[in-house]
Protein backbone atom coordinates (compact mmCIF):
# COMPACT_ATOMS: atom_id res chain seq x y z
CA UNK A 1 0.00 0.00 0.00
CA UNK A 2 1.46 3.55 -0.75
CA UNK A 3 1.09 6.58 1.53
CA UNK A 4 -2.10 7.59 -0.83
CA UNK A 5 -3.76 4.48 0.02
CA UNK A 6 -2.77 4.41 3.78
CA UNK A 7 -4.08 8.20 3.51
CA UNK A 8 -7.72 7.22 1.96
CA UNK A 9 -7.81 4.07 4.53
CA UNK A 10 -7.99 6.54 7.57
CA UNK A 11 -10.05 8.61 5.88
CA UNK A 12 -12.62 6.24 5.63
CA UNK A 13 -11.67 4.94 8.94
CA UNK A 14 -13.04 8.80 10.39
CA UNK A 15 -15.98 8.19 8.43
CA UNK A 16 -17.09 4.99 9.38
CA UNK A 17 -16.13 5.68 13.05
CA UNK A 18 -18.03 8.60 13.39
CA UNK A 19 -21.50 5.94 12.12
CA UNK A 20 -21.30 5.04 15.18
CA UNK A 21 -22.21 8.45 16.49
CA UNK A 22 -24.51 8.58 14.18
CA UNK A 23 -26.11 5.56 14.68
CA UNK A 24 -26.21 5.66 18.69
CA UNK A 25 -28.86 8.88 17.90
CA UNK A 26 -30.65 7.43 14.94
CA UNK A 27 -31.57 3.91 17.09
CA UNK A 28 -32.97 6.23 19.97
CA UNK A 29 -35.80 7.14 17.85
CA UNK A 30 -36.45 4.56 15.25
CA UNK A 31 -36.08 0.17 14.67
CA UNK A 32 -33.21 -1.24 12.86
CA UNK A 33 -34.50 -1.77 9.49
CA UNK A 34 -35.80 1.74 9.14
CA UNK A 35 -32.73 2.96 9.79
CA UNK A 36 -30.79 1.35 7.26
CA UNK A 37 -33.37 1.65 4.65
CA UNK A 38 -33.00 5.53 4.93
CA UNK A 39 -29.61 5.34 5.24
CA UNK A 40 -29.35 3.26 1.86
CA UNK A 41 -31.69 5.06 -0.01
CA UNK A 42 -30.72 8.50 1.57
CA UNK A 43 -27.35 7.24 0.00
CA UNK A 44 -28.58 6.16 -3.25
CA UNK A 45 -30.44 9.65 -4.29
CA UNK A 46 -27.12 11.73 -3.26
CA UNK A 47 -25.05 9.34 -5.34
CA UNK A 48 -27.46 9.24 -8.41
CA UNK A 49 -27.23 13.04 -8.11
CA UNK A 50 -23.89 13.23 -8.47
CA UNK A 51 -23.63 11.22 -10.84
CA UNK A 52 -25.96 12.83 -13.27
CA UNK A 53 -23.62 16.34 -12.26
CA UNK A 54 -20.73 14.25 -13.17
CA UNK A 55 -22.37 13.41 -16.46
CA UNK A 56 -21.06 9.83 -15.63
CA UNK A 57 -24.07 6.92 -17.00
CA UNK A 58 -25.56 4.59 -14.72
CA UNK A 59 -23.96 1.11 -14.13
CA UNK A 60 -24.86 -1.44 -17.28
CA UNK A 61 -25.22 -4.60 -18.03
CA UNK A 62 -26.53 -7.77 -16.51
CA UNK A 63 -23.00 -8.95 -15.28
CA UNK A 64 -22.50 -5.56 -13.59
CA UNK A 65 -26.04 -5.62 -11.94
CA UNK A 66 -25.87 -9.26 -10.30
CA UNK A 67 -22.22 -8.25 -8.58
CA UNK A 68 -23.95 -5.11 -7.23
CA UNK A 69 -27.33 -6.61 -5.99
CA UNK A 70 -24.70 -9.16 -4.60
CA UNK A 71 -22.49 -6.60 -3.42
CA UNK A 72 -25.86 -4.77 -1.87
CA UNK A 73 -27.16 -7.71 -0.04
CA UNK A 74 -23.66 -8.89 1.71
CA UNK A 75 -21.83 -5.35 2.12
CA UNK A 76 -25.00 -3.23 2.99
CA UNK A 77 -28.46 -5.30 3.97
CA UNK A 78 -27.22 -8.41 5.98
CA UNK A 79 -24.53 -6.66 7.98
CA UNK A 80 -25.84 -3.47 8.51
CA UNK A 81 -29.15 -4.83 9.79
CA UNK A 82 -27.11 -7.43 11.79
CA UNK A 83 -24.94 -4.38 13.46
CA UNK A 84 -27.98 -2.67 14.35
CA UNK A 85 -29.38 -5.07 15.89
CA UNK A 86 -26.63 -6.60 17.70
CA UNK A 87 -25.74 -3.51 19.20
CA UNK A 88 -28.88 -3.07 21.00
CA UNK A 89 -28.10 -6.28 22.43
CA UNK A 90 -24.55 -6.21 23.89
CA UNK A 91 -22.57 -3.31 24.62
CA UNK A 92 -20.70 -1.21 22.02
CA UNK A 93 -17.41 -1.86 22.70
CA UNK A 94 -18.07 -5.51 22.57
CA UNK A 95 -19.48 -5.09 19.49
CA UNK A 96 -16.16 -3.37 17.97
CA UNK A 97 -13.93 -5.65 18.80
CA UNK A 98 -16.10 -8.51 17.18
CA UNK A 99 -16.59 -6.18 14.35
CA UNK A 100 -12.61 -6.20 14.11
CA UNK A 101 -12.28 -9.36 13.22
CA UNK A 102 -13.49 -8.65 9.89
CA UNK A 103 -9.90 -8.51 8.80
CA UNK A 104 -9.28 -12.02 9.71
CA UNK A 105 -12.18 -13.08 7.77
CA UNK A 106 -11.49 -11.55 4.92
CA UNK A 107 -8.39 -12.53 4.67
CA UNK A 108 -9.49 -16.47 5.16
CA UNK A 109 -12.39 -16.18 2.52
CA UNK A 110 -10.23 -14.51 0.03
CA UNK A 111 -7.17 -17.04 0.46
CA UNK A 112 -9.14 -19.40 -0.87
CA UNK A 113 -11.33 -17.34 -3.66
CA UNK A 114 -8.70 -15.62 -5.04
CA UNK A 115 -5.42 -16.60 -6.72
CA UNK A 116 -3.80 -13.35 -6.04
CA UNK A 117 -4.81 -12.50 -2.61
CA UNK A 118 -2.82 -15.40 -0.27
CA UNK A 119 -2.38 -15.77 3.27
CA UNK A 120 1.30 -14.79 4.74
CA UNK A 121 2.72 -14.82 7.91
CA UNK A 122 3.04 -11.50 8.31
CA UNK A 123 -0.68 -10.77 7.42
CA UNK A 124 -1.83 -13.33 10.22
CA UNK A 125 0.70 -11.83 12.69
CA UNK A 126 -0.29 -8.42 11.87
CA UNK A 127 -4.23 -8.85 11.98
CA UNK A 128 -3.94 -11.26 15.26
CA UNK A 129 -1.99 -7.86 17.18
CA UNK A 130 -4.40 -5.52 15.26
CA UNK A 131 -7.72 -7.55 16.87
CA UNK A 132 -5.66 -7.57 20.01
CA UNK A 133 -5.18 -3.77 20.08
CA UNK A 134 -8.85 -3.25 19.24
CA UNK A 135 -9.71 -5.65 22.62
CA UNK A 136 -6.75 -3.43 24.62
CA UNK A 137 -8.14 -0.35 23.05
CA UNK A 138 -11.82 -0.70 24.54
CA UNK A 139 -10.43 -2.68 27.83
CA UNK A 140 -11.97 -4.47 29.69
CA UNK A 141 -15.55 -3.62 30.68
CA UNK A 142 -16.13 -4.39 26.86
CA UNK A 143 -15.95 -8.26 27.39
CA UNK A 144 -18.70 -8.27 30.53
CA UNK A 145 -21.46 -9.05 28.08
CA UNK A 146 -19.34 -12.03 26.22
CA UNK A 147 -21.23 -14.68 28.58
CA UNK A 148 -24.61 -12.72 28.17
CA UNK A 149 -26.75 -12.14 25.14
CA UNK A 150 -24.85 -14.50 22.79
CA UNK A 151 -27.46 -13.73 20.21
CA UNK A 152 -25.93 -10.19 19.48
CA UNK A 153 -22.40 -11.47 19.65
CA UNK A 154 -23.10 -13.80 16.83
CA UNK A 155 -24.98 -11.16 14.50
CA UNK A 156 -21.83 -9.01 15.11
CA UNK A 157 -19.74 -11.64 14.14
CA UNK A 158 -22.66 -12.73 11.02
CA UNK A 159 -21.71 -9.22 9.96
CA UNK A 160 -18.24 -9.44 9.62
CA UNK A 161 -18.31 -12.77 7.79
CA UNK A 162 -20.60 -11.10 5.32
CA UNK A 163 -17.76 -8.53 4.97
CA UNK A 164 -15.69 -11.13 4.13
CA UNK A 165 -17.94 -12.19 1.64
CA UNK A 166 -18.29 -9.20 -0.06
CA UNK A 167 -14.60 -7.92 -0.34
CA UNK A 168 -13.93 -11.07 -2.79
CA UNK A 169 -17.37 -10.38 -4.72
CA UNK A 170 -16.22 -6.68 -4.90
CA UNK A 171 -12.95 -7.18 -6.52
CA UNK A 172 -15.10 -8.33 -9.72
CA UNK A 173 -16.47 -4.45 -10.19
CA UNK A 174 -12.78 -2.71 -10.99
CA UNK A 175 -12.29 -6.08 -13.30
CA UNK A 176 -15.49 -5.40 -15.15
CA UNK A 177 -14.45 -1.55 -15.25
CA UNK A 178 -16.49 -0.15 -13.06
CA UNK A 179 -15.41 3.19 -11.72
CA UNK A 180 -15.50 3.84 -7.92
CA UNK A 181 -18.29 6.51 -7.91
CA UNK A 182 -20.51 3.82 -10.47
CA UNK A 183 -19.85 1.08 -8.02
CA UNK A 184 -21.32 2.68 -4.87
CA UNK A 185 -24.05 3.59 -6.81
CA UNK A 186 -25.23 0.52 -8.10
CA UNK A 187 -24.83 -0.87 -4.86
CA UNK A 188 -27.02 1.48 -2.62
CA UNK A 189 -29.53 1.31 -5.80
CA UNK A 190 -29.57 -2.35 -5.10
CA UNK A 191 -29.33 -2.22 -0.98
CA UNK A 192 -32.43 0.40 -1.39
CA UNK A 193 -34.79 -1.97 -3.44
CA UNK A 194 -34.06 -4.67 -0.67
CA UNK A 195 -33.82 -2.64 2.37
CA UNK A 196 -37.49 -0.80 1.97
CA UNK A 197 -39.88 -3.76 2.03
CA UNK A 198 -38.29 -5.32 5.02
CA UNK A 199 -38.41 -1.90 6.64
CA UNK A 200 -42.05 -2.07 5.59
CA UNK A 201 -43.35 -5.30 6.53
CA UNK A 202 -40.85 -5.38 9.54
CA UNK A 203 -40.83 -2.03 11.07
CA UNK A 204 -44.25 -0.45 9.23
CA UNK A 205 -42.99 3.08 9.68
CA UNK A 206 -45.78 5.10 8.99
CA UNK A 207 -46.99 3.79 12.55
CA UNK A 208 -43.73 5.38 14.49
CA UNK A 209 -43.89 8.91 15.53
CA UNK A 210 -42.29 11.61 13.02
CA UNK A 211 -38.21 11.59 14.23
CA UNK A 212 -37.16 14.50 15.84
CA UNK A 213 -34.74 17.14 14.03
CA UNK A 214 -31.24 15.54 15.78
CA UNK A 215 -32.63 12.32 14.47
CA UNK A 216 -32.58 13.54 10.62
CA UNK A 217 -29.20 14.85 11.22
CA UNK A 218 -28.00 11.40 12.28
CA UNK A 219 -29.59 9.98 9.45
CA UNK A 220 -28.21 12.69 7.01
CA UNK A 221 -25.18 12.41 8.29
CA UNK A 222 -24.84 8.30 7.97
CA UNK A 223 -26.60 8.59 4.62
CA UNK A 224 -23.94 11.20 2.79
CA UNK A 225 -20.33 10.82 5.13
CA UNK A 226 -20.65 7.87 6.36
CA UNK A 227 -22.68 6.21 3.07
CA UNK A 228 -22.64 8.11 0.10
CA UNK A 229 -18.45 9.18 0.61
CA UNK A 230 -17.57 6.12 2.38
CA UNK A 231 -18.35 3.86 -0.25
CA UNK A 232 -16.78 5.86 -2.89
CA UNK A 233 -13.68 5.77 -0.85
CA UNK A 234 -13.94 1.76 -0.33
CA UNK A 235 -14.37 0.86 -3.63
CA UNK A 236 -11.32 3.11 -5.04
CA UNK A 237 -9.27 1.30 -1.93
CA UNK A 238 -10.82 -2.47 -2.81
CA UNK A 239 -9.94 -1.54 -6.45
CA UNK A 240 -6.44 -0.44 -5.75
CA UNK A 241 -5.48 -2.75 -2.61
CA UNK A 242 -7.56 -5.75 -2.52
CA UNK A 243 -9.83 -7.00 0.17
CA UNK A 244 -8.19 -8.06 2.82
CA UNK A 245 -5.60 -4.29 2.85
CA UNK A 246 -9.36 -2.63 2.63
CA UNK A 247 -10.96 -4.60 5.47
CA UNK A 248 -8.50 -2.89 8.08
CA UNK A 249 -10.10 0.05 8.27
CA UNK A 250 -12.08 -2.17 10.97
CA UNK A 251 -9.21 -2.09 12.92
CA UNK A 252 -9.20 1.66 12.75
CA UNK A 253 -12.72 2.56 13.10
CA UNK A 254 -12.55 1.50 17.11
CA UNK A 255 -9.49 4.37 16.92
CA UNK A 256 -11.05 7.56 15.07
CA UNK A 257 -14.76 6.45 17.25
CA UNK A 258 -12.10 7.09 20.06
CA UNK A 259 -10.35 10.04 19.43
CA UNK A 260 -13.56 11.78 17.75
CA UNK A 261 -15.07 11.20 21.13
CA UNK A 262 -12.40 13.14 22.62
CA UNK A 263 -11.97 15.85 20.02
CA UNK A 264 -15.91 16.65 20.05
CA UNK A 265 -17.61 15.19 23.61
CA UNK A 266 -14.43 15.68 25.77
CA UNK A 267 -13.41 12.76 27.08
CA UNK A 268 -10.62 11.71 28.04
CA UNK A 269 -7.70 9.41 26.87
CA UNK A 270 -6.80 6.99 29.23
CA UNK A 271 -3.20 4.78 29.24
CA UNK A 272 -4.91 1.72 27.60
CA UNK A 273 -6.38 3.94 24.84
CA UNK A 274 -2.54 4.50 24.09
CA UNK A 275 -1.48 1.08 24.06
CA UNK A 276 -3.94 -0.20 22.32
CA UNK A 277 -3.74 2.41 19.31
CA UNK A 278 0.30 1.18 19.63
CA UNK A 279 -0.67 -2.26 19.42
CA UNK A 280 -2.72 -1.57 16.30
CA UNK A 281 0.36 0.36 14.46
CA UNK A 282 2.20 -2.23 14.87
CA UNK A 283 -0.04 -4.74 13.30
CA UNK A 284 -0.76 -2.10 10.39
CA UNK A 285 2.65 -2.18 10.11
CA UNK A 286 3.13 -5.66 10.00
CA UNK A 287 0.38 -6.33 7.39
CA UNK A 288 1.79 -3.67 5.05
CA UNK A 289 5.17 -5.72 4.99
CA UNK A 290 7.78 -3.00 3.88
CA UNK A 291 9.57 -3.28 7.92
CA UNK A 292 9.48 -7.10 6.89
CA UNK A 293 11.51 -6.60 3.78
CA UNK A 294 13.85 -4.19 5.00
CA UNK A 295 14.91 -6.52 7.98
CA UNK A 296 15.35 -9.36 5.75
CA UNK A 297 17.42 -6.76 3.40
CA UNK A 298 19.32 -5.89 6.31
CA UNK A 299 19.99 -9.15 7.99
CA UNK A 300 21.09 -9.86 4.07
CA UNK A 301 23.36 -7.15 3.77
CA UNK A 302 24.71 -8.41 7.28
CA UNK A 303 25.55 -11.62 5.97
CA UNK A 304 27.70 -10.45 3.17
Amino acid sequence: MSGGDWALLVALAILWGGSFFFVAIAGRELPPFTVVALRVSLAAVILIALLVMGGRPLPAGGRVWRVLFGMGLINNVIPFSLIVWGQTQIASGLAAVLNATTPFWTALIVHFLTVDEKLTAPKVAGIAIGVAGVGVLIGPAAFRDLGGDGLGALAILAATLAYGFSGALGRQLPRLGVAPMTAATGQMIAATTMMIPLALLFDQPWRLAAPSWPVWGAILGLAALSTALGYILFFRLLGRTGATNTSLVTLLVPVSAILLGTWVLGERLEPRHFAGMALIALGLVAIDGRAWRWLRGRRAAAAE
